[in-house]
């Protein structure tokens, strides 16, 4: 292998190494935040809340959206991202309600 190649296989390696440690933050920091949105969920369950905030997720989507331009992210995927767990954390809720 040439210097160039093994340079290359060595960043490469780097590179992998830390977006595997960014993934592993990214699951554990989605588990906690489903574990606070459960209880999110219970609460509204206990208080008959209805599962949904629109006021709350537009004002998060907006939110999130701008924190993505600043850490330039696309805020177009953060917006489908956004709505994928708002989605999700919906439908935990409405389980909480049955």
């Amino acid at each position: 292998m040439s210097d160039a190649v093994t340079r290359a296989a060595e960043l490469l390696k780097n590179h992998r190494e830390s977006i595997d440690r960014l993934d592993a933050i990214l699951v554990y920091t989605l588990g906690e935040r489903f574990k606070h949105t459960q209880a999110v969920g219970k609460l509204k369950a206990e208080h008959d809340l209805p599962p949904s905030d629109p006021a709350r997720e537009t004002q998060q989507i907006a939110r999130l959206t701008e924190l993505a331009s600043q850490a330039d992210l696309d805020p177009e995927f953060a917006k489908k991202f956004l709505n994928f767990i708002i989605q999700e954390v919906i439908q935990h809720h409405k389980q909480h309600q049955s």
